[in-house]
């Protein structure tokens, strides 16, 4: 199908006389036969006059539908050519949760990352009065500063993998981690292998390189070690983007004999693997003893990245990169032209924290413990038809919905003061539109509510219409 006659829309879209704004409801409706199939991407759509015609509506309403289908990435127009259907780009659509501006006026349900814990502040107070020691350097350190680094090479240690200081290079963030060593070992058109679904930062950072994008499926059940290691061998992946630890969203975790299968296939097809442990500290239940994945390396191509953000606070943009002495050079080379070095203080604030780091582990276990059984709890009393698996760690749900989609969802949601981010923005190409990840990083009663009043967002939708019968949902 290369168009669609304004008839075959009307048709299509199925919107009653009454609906009102009836530009939005149009709006709604294209967007929904894109997502679900029906409305094949690439495919030029009826000018906006003879669509008014049909429709019996004025031009100015179907032009402010096509607006709205432009911001929100579903349609491409040129001037004099038409307009085509398309789907978002999730790093720039408006759409996009992590854009948005509403501040604190919403419920942050788009956000997996916890509030600060009780050591912050006095470890914030120590690393001031450390400051001065290090001001009389200029405060660039492209590696990172040593006590940070000894301290999270340690940890490395005291987890089964030796690892020396000059093998870890101190990052702005787990993100810029991912961004460095994309940006030093791929290039246009390699292949990038990553889970789906998966953090979509990752997906962002393949996306800038150029990348040729290979999407694996996993679950909550987690991995299938032949399917990794086909999509490795049939793709030639020079890269592979794993999240084997709590992984997001999921929340699934991989066992030792996985973790050594897959290293052995990356072995075999010479895929180096960026192994993100952003969530690993963070058990929440007892679970099986897993080693890191560097611990089934034998050739040297398993590069483990870190983050201070979701054990300790997202305002600590403070990430960290393991790998070979030689490799870390080349990433804290290639870094000068992005950043120099991470900020001082920021450093030597997660140092003191690594002093505290079981204490941490202990207090977050009860407050995400806490948080997660009132998510759960909740969810079962008020949207029993939403199914999901109860995480042993992490901080993150994977919800399938009973029925509809997680972008309207999330449409319907904000208008009931919740933000979310729907299944699509772990996906590619729309993938997981039946899903939605829901963090259990508020306190118990903040997500309490939530789910209360996602409950109304789903039931009434944007505007307090009551929802239409399963039946009609499916057919728009």
């Amino acid at each position: 199908m290369r168009h669609v006659s304004a008839t075959q829309v009307a048709r299509l879209v199925g919107i009653g006389p009454d609906a009102r704004p009836y530009y939005r409801a149009l709006a709604d409706g294209v967007r929904g036969l894109i997502m679900d199939g029906r409305l094949p991407v690439r495919v030029r759509m009826p000018a906006e006059r003879h669509l008014a015609e049909v429709l019996q509506v004025s031009r100015t309403t179907v032009t402010s539908a096509y607006d709205l289908l432009r911001e929100r990435g579903y349609l491409e127009s040129r001037q004099g050519s038409g307009s085509w259907t398309a789907l978002p780009d999730p790093a720039t659509t408006a759409e996009n949760p992590w854009l948005s501006t509403d501040g604190d006026s919403l419920v942050q349900l788009h956000c997996a990352a916890p509030p600060g814990p009780t050591a912050l502040t006095t470890a914030m107070a120590e690393a001031v009065e450390d400051i001065p020691r290090y001001g009389m350097g200029n405060g660039y350190d492209p590696m990172g500063l040593p006590v940070l680094r000894e301290r999270i090479a340690a940890r490395y240690t005291a987890r089964g993998v030796a690892t020396r200081p000059e093998q870890i290079i101190v990052t702005t963030g787990s993100q810029h981690a991912i961004q460095l060593v994309m940006g030093l070992l791929v290039g246009a058109g390699d292949a990038v292998l990553v889970e789906s679904p998966t953090y979509p930062h990752a997906i962002d950072a393949a996306r800038h390189r150029g990348a040729r994008i290979v999407p694996v499926g996993i679950s909550h059940e987690g991995w299938q070690q032949d399917l990794v290691a086909g999509a490795m061998r049939q793709s030639g992946a020079r890269l592979a983007y794993l999240m084997p630890d709590f992984q997001n969203p999921t929340g699934a975790l991989m066992e030792d004999p996985v973790r050594a299968a897959v290293a052995g296939a990356a072995r075999r097809n010479d895929t180096m693997v960026l192994v993100d442990e952003t969530w690993s500290e963070l058990a929440l239940d007892e679970v099986p003893r897993t080693s890191p994945m560097a611990a089934f390396d034998t050739d040297s191509r398993m590069i483990s990245i870190g983050s201070a953000s979701k054990l300790w606070w997202g305002g600590l943009r403070i990430g960290w990169i393991r790998t070979t002495a030689a490799l870390a050079r080349r990433l804290a080379t290639f870094r000068s032209s992005v950043d120099i070095a991470s900020p001082v203080l920021e450093q030597l604030v997660v140092a003191r924290l690594f002093d505290r780091l079981e204490e941490t582990r202990a207090e977050r276990r009860r407050t995400l413990r806490a948080s997660r059984d009132a998510l759960v709890a909740g969810l079962r009393e008020h949207l029993p038809e939403w199914t999901f698996e109860l995480p042993r760690g992490g901080g993150t749900l994977w919800v399938r919905l009973d029925a509809g989609g997680s972008t309207p969802l999330a449409e319907a949601a904000a208008s009931h003061g919740v933000r979310l981010a729907p299944g699509p923005w772990f996906g590619l190409e729309g993938t997981h539109e039946g899903y939605l990840r829901l963090p259990f990083t508020q306190p118990p009663q903040t997500l309490t509510d939530a789910v209360v009043r996602l409950r109304a967002a789903r039931d009434h939708g944007p505007t307090g219409t009551p929802r239409p019968p399963d039946s009609l949902i499916a057919m728009v």
